[in-house]
């Protein structure tokens, strides 16, 4: 008999510890997104520094050197071969650095050579009257509508973030339709975006408010401070409308030594919408983590971006992927992840819960056989909810220590839409607005949800422990014993409260988290709710009626021979 219970517990031990390390190993979280999934989503997609090559070849070496300079700030080997592939065709064609390919434009300005020299951010290039001049005259003789509606804007008396065209400094206003003109003239904007413009401008030339359509001409020539003509239309390619124009040029102006990582993920992610969205929700973290992910290909950043979750790299996973079966198990569940994440989440945690309560079934054999004594306070299966419970509790443990950014604070602000033109005297500089702080936190939540949990499962408890002892083999007066006997754990969730205030006081006391009076107590309160509750409503009408049934002879109280007296021989 005791064999076979140390054989039951090494049974259950190893496969606890088994399910527990392969619920480890599957790459999904609930606050973050793996490294080896995005590894697997950038698998056979174009990488970074072959798609600067590629750029390259066609003469657009603008864009070819943004994604160098992203490529050498994430640290990708070979950036360096790139950086003299486009020096070695820079000599051969000056003018590639900053027209790119695009011919059309090189020769409404003429001089490729001054300017390739200058390598002039395009609005600081099209700001200078001859420049502006001769962009203005090709626009005039655009064919396209968009294009005639735009420059007819320049007519506008009341306008909002620029001084009218027709004012002192209204070259502010010009270069911004020049700019945008000649993209669309030159059709480097999306139908959609193209769409949306055209509107703007139709309806502040009918007399609506102005304010949209400078607004995106802001955004344009903001951009066009950052980036030359071949970078400039490389970026705003795949823009779908003018929220996200608004979006990445606030983030462009935030981006400072990083501008060439926000470049290279909208250009080689071609989803710069997801981009914004990503930047938007992690103001801190998100070019750091965009960076990161364009070690792992256009698939790799995409995927990212599109997930909304932080980027997460476990150095001991990855050391233990080296190794089979872990690293094929680790590659099928990355697969998982990327095509089914909610169902690789479910599988996560079922394996944390059959872990849970297998270890808990290993303690339950590892416990010595119960005395004779105690052999009528045994009943069947009740050892089975408490395994369950433990697992329930072994699950939220293994969350929080597990779970990175699980309480992770909002990164979320919002920008200045005007930036500062060295032309216009009153423009306001971008900046970052402050982030506004909620008294419900993340961390305050999910203390508050920690706490409940315990909680509840101390109540759930509580209540398995008084079905048992009202199913036991014993005399209702037995039973009130043994009721009085439990009466420190009915009382444990007041005692786990007070313990979680004062652990909380002294953790905020200590600076480690931000202090909030309503986490510390509610630790007391959701205790003496629970105890309160099981006490009036379920212990107490037990006890009443195991009275009512001591009084009245009702129960196995008449039949009933305890083991001790069984087992005392006659006289």
């Amino acid at each position: 008999m005791v064999k076979a219970r140390w054989l039951w517990f090494l049974i259950c031990a190893v496969l606890g510890l088994a399910l527990l390390v392969c619920g480890l190993l599957v790459p999904m979280h609930l606050r973050a997104v793996d490294a080896s999934v995005i590894a697997r989503a950038g698998r056979n997609s174009p990488a970074l520094l072959k798609q600067g090559q590629t750029l390259a070849v066609e003469q657009k070496l603008g864009a070819a050197q943004m994604l160098m300079l992203a490529a050498r700030l994430a640290g990708i080997p070979g950036w360096d071969r790139l950086d003299e592939t486009i020096t070695n065709l820079a000599r051969q064609n000056p003018a590639a650095l900053a027209w790119g390919n695009d011919s059309r434009v090189e020769n409404i300005f003429g001089k490729p050579s001054r300017l390739a020299e200058e390598n002039l951010p395009f609005t600081g290039f099209v700001v200078r009257q001859e420049n502006r001049n001769a962009a203005l005259a090709r626009l005039r003789a655009s064919p396209a509508p968009t294009v005639q509606e735009l420059l007819r804007s320049r007519s506008l008396t009341d306008t909002v973030l620029f001084p009218p065209s027709s004012s002192a400094s209204g070259q502010a206003f010009d270069a911004a339709v020049c700019v945008c003109g000649l993209l669309l003239d030159g059709n480097h904007l999306t139908a959609s975006l193209s769409r949306q413009i055209d509107q703007l401008a139709l309806q502040a030339n009918r007399g609506a408010n102005s304010e949209p359509l400078e607004q995106a001409l802001m955004d344009f020539l903001s951009l066009g401070q950052r980036f030359n003509w071949d970078q400039l239309t490389a970026f705003v390619a795949n823009i779908p409308d003018t929220d996200t124009l608004t979006q990445l040029a606030g983030e462009a102006r935030a981006a400072g030594q990083k501008l060439p990582v926000l470049f290279a993920a909208v250009q080689l992610s071609g989803k710069p919408a997801e981009v914004a969205g990503y930047l938007t929700k992690f103001k801190d973290t998100g070019l750091s983590d965009l960076g990161t992910g364009l070690r792992y290909g256009a698939g790799g950043v995409g995927e990212l971006a599109k997930s909304r979750q932080r980027f997460y790299h476990s150095s001991l996973e990855w050391r233990v992927a080296a190794y089979d079966p872990a690293g094929t198990f680790i590659d099928y569940a990355a697969n998982v992840c990327l095509k089914k994440p909610w169902l690789a989440l479910a599988v996560k945690w079922l394996l944390y819960l059959g872990a849970g309560f297998l270890l808990a079934a290993a303690m339950h054999f590892a416990r010595p056989v119960v005395a004779p004594l105690e052999r009528p306070l045994q009943v069947r299966g009740f050892h089975l909810f408490r395994e369950f419970l433990f697992s329930l509790a072994f699950l939220l443990v293994v969350l929080l220590l597990s779970e990175p950014f699980l309480a992770q604070e909002s990164q979320k602000g919002s920008f200045s839409l005007r930036p500062h033109l060295p032309m216009v005297g009153g423009a306001v500089t971008a900046g970052i607005a402050g982030i506004k702080q909620t008294i419900m936190n993340p961390t305050i939540l999910l203390t508050l949800l920690v706490f409940f949990v315990l909680q509840s499962l101390l109540y759930i408890s509580c209540l398995v422990k008084l079905a048992e002892i009202r199913r036991q083999n014993v005399p209702p007066r037995m039973k009130l014993r043994l009721l009085e006997n439990e009466d420190h754990l009915f009382d444990a969730g007041l005692y786990l409260g007070f313990v979680g205030t004062i652990v909380s006081l002294i953790i905020a006391s200590l600076h480690f988290i931000q202090f909030s009076l309503m986490a510390a107590y509610s630790s007391t309160s959701f205790g003496i709710i629970f105890v309160v509750i099981f006490k009036i409503f379920h212990l107490r009408p037990a006890r009443r009626k195991l009275l009512l049934e001591a009084e009245a002879g009702i129960g196995p109280a008449a039949g009933y021979v305890s083991p001790a007296a069984a087992s005392t021989p006659a006289l």
